[in-house]
């Protein structure tokens, strides 16, 4: 990036080349278009690109969150009509323990498959969200860097 920079070659084919080469690419793409404005105009356009590459970055993550919470409590609910079932079904004659039994455990099957779903969705979200705020932080310093670079070169 740096060596682009020094080289003076900045060509469209190379940020189209560097833009599709990674989400930092994207960012150092968007510095290096704004190479001869003010620094805080640099800034200001590697913030953007920032924000939009983050966007994209967590754009699954919602949906890994969304079932991890709503795993178990779907498995609440099928457990809660389950028993309702269960003691809907009783009649005045008495109860079958058996047939008690059995509903139960069916009821039960709804917590399981809810929990079983939730906890590695769980684990998921929480790796790839901790990878995605590692690889913004990455941008971040990445491009404060180059900015210091192209600055620091100018005086």
């Amino acid at each position: 990036m740096t060596r682009i920079y020094r080289s003076g070659t900045i060509t469209p084919d190379i940020l189209g080349k560097l833009e599709s080469s990674s989400p930092l690419g994207v960012v150092l793409s968007a510095a290096l278009r704004s190479v001869d404005a003010p620094r805080d105009v640099m800034k200001e356009a590697i913030e953007e690109a920032g924000n939009g590459v983050a966007h994209t970055l967590e754009r699954f993550l919602t949906t890994l969150g969304t079932i991890a919470t709503l795993a178990p409590l779907m498995g609440l609910f099928g457990t809660i009509v389950g028993m309702i079932e269960i003691f809907g079904a009783q009649n005045t004659g008495g109860t079958n323990p058996a047939q008690l039994a059995h509903g139960i455990s069916v009821a039960l099957y709804n917590t399981g498959f809810g929990l079983a779903i939730a906890m590695p969705t769980l684990v998921f979200y929480r790796h790839f969200r901790a990878l995605v705020d590692s690889f913004v932080i990455q941008m971040e310093q990445q491009a404060v860097r180059f900015v210091d670079v192209v600055h620091t070169s100018r005086k």
